[in-house]
């Protein structure tokens, strides 16, 4: 008797391509492992018997496999159309079987993982009969009725692990053999594959030349349906003061997607994560930090000592704020993922300071190819264009926002949460709301939106993801946190802002009444301290120092008080875990953080999605780098033809807070993009 094995089943309907993938897998798999093969047509007692096939594949052989035993089994001689000789098929450590109904209910819980291959019904036709010729034909359509009769009573594909949409072109096993680690029933035994991700070789190319972002973006993604900016887009606008801290936030601008060799894709809803590579995809239960842990934290990249980026490749993307139930926050659905990632085994980086673009990509085979396509966009992108353009978006007609609140039930939640305060429940209340609209899906073009909306409002941290029905425009100013390679972390709230007066006189008056502003000073050491406090779970005992506290910093729209806090990351941490410790970002709650999230919860009444989450990266050399989603739009198709637009919007309430103030503030922060749009602020 062997150790049980692991047991990888492929289903799917005739002609799926199941077996050229379950041969090509296991060849692949071969590599590191002893791999056993069974294929279902050899046990299948003639063409009305997928039924009793089925039932003798689960007692002959997958019963005394998932034992470690040898099984011993009577194949169908298809010639003959009765028993033929038996046959042995030995344990491995890992055994795939194919064929429909691999995956019946009788067999899933012997099963380890299941996948469920799918193709077109005349793809799968004309597969099969290419395949077995003359000696299907006449039997197809009594085969097929017998897998509909099947199936209708048992759901496979639903309960599938991986689901494989197979385009017969060769690429079904590297796409299936990309997620297959990600079960957690075979990660332990696919160490080798997940070893193999690890210390591959960054290849960085310099261009010393400075492209105009948008266009570059626009020529290298401009038609992928996943793509991500991470676009500094006040760079060389630096501000009045502090002009050190503002610029080494605005250095670099990264974009990307995720083509290519290594591109993949995550999605995370209510604790369901659904992981994308080329045709295959993976669906695994669990919170989504615990899966970022598994994927991220080591560094896996050698990376040149010339590159000065924080970024070596990586997941790239959005996290929604109710990620927060993960965090000591309450399980709140939301209509838009709670994550939204996508991993780039090639990218280009802007470096601001230097005036260079670096190329990066992973070694692949696909790497020359792409390297040739970007240097050739880089240097045909033309010079970085000057600030201007239009600041508005021209539309049929400007969308028509709701709020979630009027103004008095606003108001009335400000009088709320001052009560939870007075009652010693919270210090600090960041209570929002959202605006949104409903719009045709052709009525607005998020990308000529963006591109407006960061002429209006340059950000060190301005974003655009185009993550297939979910479209995020962001122009935020705030860094949630930062870890880098060699485990420094910072965060940077934000709390308090003046906006700017084209009067010198004015615009001083205004910068010196936010810097010698109680209010804005007390929610700001709030907050600090709530982030000092989230730092030390993982820091070096010692370590967290506050390097600025309630500067100002002047940008081209606003003034802004923002802290420095640092801190070293303990050797051997989690940084998945450093991050959730963190998460959701203090200036996005309040304090105490857990405390006051529940009174939100109460008080606001709905999901907040991607707003007061963060967006960013998770570099594979261990760095992160994420902002505070704020001063964001979001765009989520529904498939039917419209879409809703969404606007957060909010400001933090203390015992002092003057209601009237707190409902202007919410009304001066959404005129930015609601301008934007040529729309106005909802008066009910």
């Amino acid at each position: 008797m062997s150790p049980a094995p692991v047991i990888i089943a492929i289903d799917g309907r005739s002609g799926a391509g199941k077996t050229t993938l379950a041969v090509e897998l296991a060849a692949r798999l071969r590599a590191h492992h002893k791999v056993s093969l069974f294929h279902l047509e050899d046990i299948y007692p003639g063409w009305n018997g997928l039924a009793a096939g089925i039932e003798r594949y689960v007692s002959t052989v997958l019963t005394p496999l998932g034992r470690g035993e040898a099984a011993s089994w009577v194949c169908w001689d298809w010639e003959k159309h009765y028993d033929g000789e038996p046959r042995v098929t030995l344990p491995a450590e890992i055994v795939i079987v194919e064929g429909v109904g691999a995956a019946a209910a009788a067999a899933r819980p012997l099963l380890s993982a299941v996948i469920w291959a799918e193709a077109p019904d005349d793809v799968r036709r004309t597969r099969a009969l290419d395949r077995d010729g003359e000696t299907y034909e006449p039997f197809w359509d009594q085969w097929a009725a017998q897998e509909e009769e099947w199936l209708a009573a048992d759901n496979v594909p639903l309960d599938a692990d991986i689901r494989v949409r197979n385009p017969a072109d060769g690429s079904a096993p590297a796409d299936v053999l990309q997620v297959l680690p990600y079960l957690p029933a075979l990660a332990p035994a696919l160490a080798p594959e997940l070893s193999a991700r690890r210390g591959l070789r960054l290849r960085a190319e310099r261009l010393d030349v400075r492209p105009d972002a948008a266009g570059l973006f626009g020529a290298l993604y401009g038609r992928s349906p996943n793509a991500v900016w991470l676009d500094s887009s006040n760079a060389g606008a630096a501000p009045d003061a502090d002009a050190g801290e503002a610029a080494e936030r605005s250095r670099f601008s990264i974009m990307a997607d995720d083509g290519g060799t290594f591109g993949q894709s995550v999605t995370h809803r209510s604790g369901h994560s659904l992981l994308s590579a080329g045709c295959a995809t993976a669906t695994v239960q669990g919170p989504f930090f615990r899966w970022l842990d598994t994927v991220w934290g080591l560094s896996a990249v050698e990376v040149p000592d010339a590159y000065p980026g924080g970024f070596a490749l990586g997941w790239l993307g959005c996290l929604g704020y109710e990620l927060k139930r993960e965090t000591g926050g309450t399980d709140l659905p939301s209509p838009t993922p709670d994550a939204a990632l996508i991993f780039a085994g090639r990218a280009v980086v802007l470096d601001h300071a230097e005036g260079a673009a670096w190329l990066l990509a992973l070694d692949a085979p696909d790497a020359d190819d792409w390297l040739v396509q970007a240097r050739a966009a880089v240097e045909t992108a033309g010079p970085a264009a000057q600030a201007g353009g239009s600041t508005g978006v021209v539309l049929p007609a400007a969308p028509a926002f709701r709020s979630r609140d009027t103004r008095a039930e606003y108001l009335a939640k400000i009088s709320a949460a001052q009560h939870q305060i007075g009652e010693g429940n919270s210090y600090e209340v960041c209570l929002t709301t959202a605006l949104s609209a409903d719009i045709p899906a052709d009525a607005l073009d998020p990308w000529t939106t963006y591109l407006a909306l960061r002429r209006r409002n340059p950000a060190p941290f301005a974003s655009y993801l185009r993550l297939g029905s979910l479209t995020v425009a962001s122009t935020s100013p705030e860094r949630f946190l930062k870890i880098a390679a060699d485990g420094g972390m910072r965060a940077e709230p934000i709390k308090g802002t003046r906006r700017r007066a084209a009067d010198p006189a004015e615009d001083a008056r205004l910068r010196t009444d936010l810097a010698t502003a109680l209010k804005d000073r007390a929610e700001n050491i709030m907050i600090v301290d709530l982030l000092r406090n989230d730092l030390s779970h993982f820091a070096v005992p010692g370590s967290v120092t506050v390097s600025r506290l309630c500067a100002i910093e002047s940008y081209s729209t606003v003034h802004q008080m923002v802290s420095t806090i640092d801190a070293q990351l303990k050797p051997g941490s989690s940084r998945a875990e450093a991050v959730a410790a963190c998460f959701p970002a203090g200036s996005m709650t309040g304090a105490p953080k857990i405390s006051t999230m529940a009174i939100l919860d109460d008080l606001e009444g709905g999901a907040r999605g991607v707003y007061s989450g963060a967006i960013g990266y998770f570099s594979l050399n261990g760095a992160t780098d994420l902002a505070v989603a704020i001063r964001t739009l979001v765009v989520n198709a529904r498939g039917d033809g419209t879409a809703e637009l969404t606007l957060g919007v909010g400001g933090a309430i203390t015992a002092d807070s003057d209601p009237e103030d707190e409902y202007e503030e919410i009304r001066t922060k959404a005129f930015g993009v609601l301008s934007t749009l040529g729309a106005d602020f909802p008066d009910a």
